[in-house]
């Protein structure tokens, strides 16, 4: 199913027209880590030269289409406010066909930067998220839509509306092939959770629990098919492990027989690597932010973290306060941050300059302009 309004270009207008922007350098320290002002789109088309097919990790978080303007305190450290006399963070005043064609440009040029590994996140809202989710399935495949992830973004309001509170918004996520980087996220279990699914205690002390030697499936005509200390396994199903190896796991007190002679393995709950994440995730916004509509560092790291490996490159064309380079960097990940704002950049540049020495240096990233033909 595709979107369509009115003025949208082809795929090949989009990839093989447009303005390139100019690379100017204002400081070079030979890194491999780029933060970049000027106008992401022909940015974008001006790396492609150069990371077509290389960016291991892409995450965004666009304008929402609010039509609305965000001012950051030009006198008032720490500050984000609302009032005319401060400073233009960035304005989100684009709207409906123009606001998705604003973003499918960028989608398509961003797809093309990906690696056969690699992966995108979206973070939006829940008023324009479902059009921008019919986008990505059309730029990236519907078979490559991965989650749409629900981010608990703030405490429950109480003031009134003819609706139900709104305390999360949307993470959509994508893969560019069935390649994907994956390294299946885990959080550790809760006091709750240990007392709930480990339920049993050995000699030692050691917290488990047990589950079936078996597994569903036709019988097998090899020898998980067989009997095993003359025990079969039950109709449709066959032993996890072949007979010689549930001797090993006996040997080793792997095994917990019950009264009538039926064998379990024993799962403990200090080699579990914790539970599978959910699409739920509860990474809150910062209470005193530093830039407007900035992120959880801590959010940003999980991703980074579930869907490149240390020495890829994550890109941010929407970089904002640098939430996202931040956490690339303190992972040992190469980034590329782009953003056409001034003051998203003095921000970026100064959280850079502020995290710990071990993990950031004044050479680890390179400054350059964007230079179009716009006056």
């Amino acid at each position: 199913m595709l979107l369509t309004y009115k003025d949208k270009k082809s795929k090949a207008d989009i990839l093989g027209g447009g303005e390139k922007a100019r690379l100017e350098t204002v400081c070079d320290k030979g890194s491999t880590n780029k933060l970049i002002q000027g106008d992401n789109l022909p940015v974008l088309r001006s790396l492609l030269d150069d990371y077509q097919g290389k960016v291991n990790l892409i995450y965004i978080d666009p304008p929402f289409a609010t039509n609305g303007q965000f001012r950051i305190g030009v006198d008032r450290a720490n500050t984000i406010s609302s009032s005319k006399d401060d400073a233009l963070a960035y304005s989100d005043t684009l709207v409906g066909a123009e606001y998705l064609e604003f973003m499918r440009e960028r989608l398509i040029l961003l797809r093309e930067l990906l690696s056969e590994q690699g992966c995108i996140y979206l973070h939006i809202d829940y008023k324009i998220g479902h059009y921008l989710k019919v986008l990505m399935d059309e730029v990236f495949g519907q078979k490559h839509f991965r989650n749409d992830i629900a981010r608990i973004k703030c405490n429950p309001k109480n003031f009134p509306r003819k609706a139900y509170g709104n305390i999360k918004d949307l993470i959509l996520f994508y893969s560019k092939s069935d390649k994907m980087t994956w390294n299946d996220p885990r959080l550790p279990f809760s006091e709750e959770d240990t007392a709930r699914l480990f339920r049993k205690v050995d000699k030692e002390g050691r917290l488990y629990t047990t589950i079936p030697l078996h597994a569903p499936g036709e019988t097998r005509n090899g020898s998980t098919g067989k009997a095993w200390r003359g025990i079969s396994p039950p109709k449709g199903r066959h032993w996890r492990s072949a007979p010689d190896e549930l001797e090993k796991l006996d040997r080793q007190g792997l095994i917990e027989w019950s009264a009538n002679g039926v064998p379990r393995k024993k799962i403990f709950a200090d080699e579990r690597p914790g539970k599978r994440v959910q699409d739920i995730l509860t990474f809150k916004d910062p209470q005193y932010p530093v830039y407007p509509t900035q992120k959880s560092l801590e959010l940003l790291k999980f991703l980074v973290e579930a869907s490149s490996n240390e020495g890829d490159l994550a890109l941010d064309c929407f970089c904002g306060s640098g939430t996202t380079l931040l956490a690339a960097q303190t992972l040992n990940r190469r980034w590329i941050g782009i953003d056409d704002s001034a003051p998203a950049i003095e921000t970026t540049r100064k959280r850079l300059s502020q995290t710990p020495s071990d993990l950031f240096s004044q050479t680890d990233y390179d400054f350059l302009i964007g230079q179009t033909g716009r006056r």
